[in-house]
């Protein structure tokens, strides 16, 4: 049975359908004020998407027929709302500096937090300052996190988005793929004297993980010899037998808990080597950044919350428009990464099929597939099929306006070129534009004929415009809540568990059989197609 918020937005698409941004902005000239809002350092423009007021209207009564404002506080209060795991889902506890509790089946969870990042803060800054050495005494300048997932992305990123706040003797590296050749090409650089090997790992048993980890352990071990594992390894992990038993002494274990789940792991013992990088402060910056963007989703009115608008305005794309697919575009070189991460925190949230009820989803699609770049280098990838493909691909756009590297006039061509870019996507240019253009340019008519459709651009193509006053850890750490909870807000509008991850076990689970068969064992059952490549895939292996 469709509900009444339901029924109503399909009204809204019905009237609204092919009403055009350009005009909607010659309607109402105030249209850019109206639809804009300002926040800790941020500017965040949503005019250029489709909608207008009824529009928005139908969408809030929405989020309140799902009872979202209730849903929010869920959890935050430390409410189970990952219901197929039966936790509670508090990694806004692990930026919380109000001083208030924060309780999970009676239990506040706050001293425990604090003791951790109180250990972090102690272990980073005797790294950073010489009095936590290697083996042969020489100061740990290499800082090598191996993990994957959660344990990998969210710390990559911010490393790398914070790079200009790394301290001058610090090289941070991250290994997480399976492969060997991102062991190898690591290893390949730092010196064994001094580096610090962080391996993530909840259970200490994540076969990826832990692989790579003995592979770095057996190098440092035929350069240092096996006491020295203790000085070079650490573990973010709460299996401390398991710690134990792979030499790394237990008092250097960083642990977090199973209320934090891996794609929210950042902010929690996870973010060591964001701290060992960019110093404690930094990371304790970019926690009350996100707890500056916690504040605002829990308190604000809806009409005014920053990453409920995101999360509506992308439900009316995904379900109502039936467009599947979105783009988050950083003008800004040190953000190259966020895509890659987002694509983790939304997808694997919110790629689900099954209702908080237990039943399939067959009505409505749920979690948008997500890709990215940076500007201006993707407007040479895939910017063609943003203007003129087939299908409109919403874009959030994030630029700094004032750069960390002011050279010349790059910042400013920058700023032009993402402003330009947002404008082109919803201006277009008509046929009759484009002709004039040709004529214009001294183009014969039969030239005009054959180019004017080419040269020609739809438009109408929504897009969201963030601006920083500039890239500082505050403004990371907001930007990233901000993603979380245009998540878990969608999540919560398509009646799914944002915080579960089911779809990633079966894979793991068929590897571990096909492992040993690989190695010469004896064949499971499989499909035709699997039984061939595996055989093939040994009998090459066998011949070199």
């Amino acid at each position: 049975m469709v509900s009444n918020a339901v029924a109503g937005l399909m009204d809204e698409y019905k009237r609204f359908n092919g009403t055009t941004m350009n005009e909607l902005f010659a309607a109402e000239a105030g249209r850019a004020e109206k639809y804009t809002l300002n926040f800790e350092g941020m500017t965040f423009d949503y005019s250029k998407n489709r909608f207008d007021d009824k529009v928005l209207a139908a969408l809030f009564e929405l989020a309140r027929e799902h009872n979202l404002e209730s849903r929010i506080e869920d959890m935050f209060s430390g409410k189970k709302i990952n219901i197929t795991e039966n936790r509670a889902v508090l990694h806004t506890a692990l930026r919380n500096f109000s001083g208030k509790p924060v309780t999970v089946d009676g239990v506040d969870v706050m001293p425990e937090i604090r003791r951790v990042l109180a250990k972090m803060k102690e272990f980073s800054e005797a790294v950073r300052n010489g009095s936590f050495k290697g083996a042969t005494g020489k100061k740990l300048k290499n800082i090598v996190n191996i993990g994957i997932g959660g344990s990998d992305l969210g710390p990559y990123m911010v490393t790398q988005a914070l790079k200009k706040y790394w301290a001058e003797d610090v090289q941070c590296y991250f290994i997480s793929n399976i492969d060997g050749t991102a062991c190898a090409e690591v290893l390949g650089q730092v010196d064994p004297e001094e580096t610090l090997f962080i391996v993530a790992s909840k259970t200490f048993t994540t076969i990826e993980t832990l692989t790579n980890a003995r592979t770095c352990r057996e190098w440092l071990v035929k350069a240092l010899g096996e006491a020295a594992v203790a000085n070079h390894f650490v573990a973010l992990s709460t299996n401390a037998k398991a710690v134990a038993e792979f030499g790394i002494d237990v008092n250097n274990m960083f642990e977090f808990w199973d209320f934090v789940g891996g794609r929210y792991s950042l902010w929690s013992a996870i973010g060591l080597s964001i701290a060992l990088a960019v110093g404690y402060d930094n990371f304790e910056q970019l926690l009350k950044g996100a707890e500056a963007m916690d504040k605002h989703f829990r308190t604000a009115p809806l009409e005014q919350n920053i990453p409920v608008i995101m999360a509506l305005i992308g439900i009316w794309y995904n379900d109502y428009y039936n467009i599947h697919r979105y783009a988050v575009i950083p003008y800004d070189q040190y953000l190259k990464s966020l895509p890659a991460y987002l694509q983790q925190l939304d997808m694997e949230s919110n790629g689900k099929s099954v209702r908080l009820d237990n039943k399939k989803i067959t009505d409505y699609a749920t979690g948008p597939a997500l890709f990215g770049g940076a500007g201006t280098d993707v407007q040479h990838s895939f910017f063609q099929l943003l203007h003129q493909g087939t299908e409109p691909v919403p874009v959030d756009f994030i630029i700094p306006a004032v750069s960390h590297n002011e050279i010349g006039k790059h910042h400013e061509i920058l700023l032009a070129n993402v402003l330009a870019q947002a404008e082109a996507l919803m201006r277009g240019k008509t046929v009759e534009e484009a002709a004039a253009e040709l004529r214009n340019a001294g183009k014969d008519e039969v030239t005009v004929e054959k180019l004017k459709l080419n040269k020609s651009f739809d438009g109408n193509r929504p897009s969201n415009m963030f601006i920083l006053d500039k890239l500082t850890p505050f403004a990371l750490g907001m930007i990233i809540a901000m993603y979380e909870h245009k998540v878990y807000t969608q999540g919560v509008i398509w009646e799914i568990d944002s915080f579960d991850q089911w779809g990633v076990e079966l894979g793991k689970q068929l590897a571990l059989k096909i492992l040993p068969e690989l190695e010469g064992g004896v064949a499971a059952a499989h499909d035709g197609s699997t039984r061939a490549l595996i055989e093939r895939v040994r009998k090459i292996r066998e011949a070199c």
